[in-house]
This record gives C-alpha cells, structure tokens and sequence, in this order.
C-alpha cells in the first residue's frame, strides 16, 4: 500500500529534522527513500511553497516529491490526488496530523495514519540494520527429521 505524506507536517515528527533547515525537504526525502527501499513502498510527498522555477514533482526511486507552487497548498493538493484516484485511493496510507487532511482521506475511504506515529515507523524502520540476503545460515536435522526426508526422496541406507 503506497504513501501519500504530507511532508511539511510530517517534518517537525522526526527528531533531527526542523522546518527551519535550508534543505528538510530533501532530507526527509533520503529518510523516505530508504524507508521506501526496506519496506518496498512506494511514497509521494507533498511540500508547500515551492520556489519559483522548481520543476512541480521530482522522482527519487520510489518517492515522488510534488512541490507545491503558491495559490494552492500541499493539502489542496493531496485532496486534489485522492480525487483523481477514485475507488482506488482505498488502497493509500495518507499521513497527516492534519484533520482536514484525515479527513479528506477518510471520505475517499483512504487509510490514514498520524505523523507522529509514521515518524516513529519511519525511525524503526531505518535503525532496524538492514537483513543479510548474501549469506544463508545452516540448520541441522536431527536423527527422526534426516529419516523423514530420507523416507521422502526414496533414499535407503540398504541401496548401494
């Protein structure tokens, strides 16, 4: 189930990050992507103010970052999204602790979860070292389990 974020409301939910910072939106899009890589997820993030010339929505692997030019805010623009989505917005997770914003989620019968909780998931998630997919460790069978597999393939100690 991908996510739709609210990202300026989500900032001031991440120890480390503060919307007063030059570049949070760019660092909350790393914390996202590797989020995103380790959940297999897909995210778009939505930020308000967008300075002038900045392209509208930029894609980061499995994040989209929507940069939300002034006139219209990230809200206006995550309730014009779950619109266009239809039926299919069910299948979204809107994170927000906006209740205008939980709001329109719940009447586009979206999932929704606050950004203080997704913040601490984000965080479990990202401390959490990821799983070692190279090396596989061996298991033993004892004596019954060995003559169950034995009997199964056919295998008999009297062949030979």
């Amino acid at each position: 189930m991908p996510y739709m974020i609210d990202g300026h409301n989500l900032i001031p939910k991440i120890p480390g990050l503060s919307l007063e910072t030059m570049d949070d939106e760019m660092q909350l899009v790393e914390l996202l992507q590797e989020f995103c890589r380790r959940q297999r997820k897909e995210a778009e993030v939505y930020f308000d103010n967008a300075p002038p010339g900045q392209k509208k929505a930029r894609v980061f692997g499995l994040v989209t970052a929507h940069f939300v030019r002034q006139g219209m805010t990230a809200d206006d623009a995550i309730r014009a999204r779950l619109g266009r989505l239809g039926r299919d917005a069910r299948n979204w997770t809107v994170v927000s602790s906006d209740h205008a914003v939980q709001a329109s989620a719940r009447a586009a019968r979206a999932h929704y979860i606050p950004s203080e909780v997704f913040a601490g998931t984000l965080a479990q998630t990202i401390d959490k070292p990821p799983q070692d997919q190279g090396e596989r460790t061996e298991t033993s069978l004892d004596d019954e389990e060995l003559d169950d597999w034995l009997k199964l393939f056919g295998s008999d100690e009297n062949e030979g």
